[in-house]
């Protein structure tokens, strides 16, 4: 599912990630542990094409999900890509203030272009099985952390994604 070859990342002259090689099947769950500093987030967020490894053409870095390379794409090919593939759960749930509960969780749908009834069957259900559904039209400002966090949870699974970074 995902296949790493020497990811390397600097910022100015600090070397963050020195060729990190990394294979992922289809079905495994995965977690990267580490000191503070370590390059665990860099890491993730270039698995999770929200950047880009450094200096790809000197080390031939490879890296590909779902035998689909991004490396070369443009912003927009890589949007596209992101949302149909990946979804994300961040340590800091990471929802729009000005968005209810539901309006977060169908933003990707929206963003992709999918059926807003369907988008909207799924999300009702996503808010079901997560338990939150009473809080469907509240803003995150009036969510517990753990509902905002449910909430972050639902917007990651509503475009069924091949991938979920937590």
């Amino acid at each position: 599912m995902i296949k790493a070859k020497n990811i390397h990342k600097s910022y100015g002259d600090l070397e963050v990630l020195k060729g990190v090689d990394l294979e992922i099947k289809t079905g495994e769950i995965v977690s990267i542990v580490g000191e503070s500093g370590a390059g665990k987030s860099t890491l993730l967020h270039i698995l999770g094409t929200l950047d880009l490894p450094s200096h790809i053409d000197k080390y031939g870095t490879e890296l590909t999900i779902g035998d689909q390379s991004f490396l070369k794409m443009n912003d927009r090919e890589i949007s596209k890509f992101r949302n149909e593939n990946i979804g994300f759960v961040f340590q800091h749930h990471q929802l729009l203030p000005e968005f209810t509960a539901l309006e977060n969780v169908l933003m990707p749908t929206r963003i992709s272009g999918k059926n807003e009834k369907e988008s909207m069957d799924k999300a009702f259900l996503l808010f079901e099985e997560l338990h939150i559904a009473h809080r469907i039209q509240h803003k995150p400002k009036e969510l517990s952390g753990g509902e905002a966090q449910r909430v972050a949870v639902a917007r990651a699974l509503i475009n069924s994604p091949k991938i979920i970074f937590a």
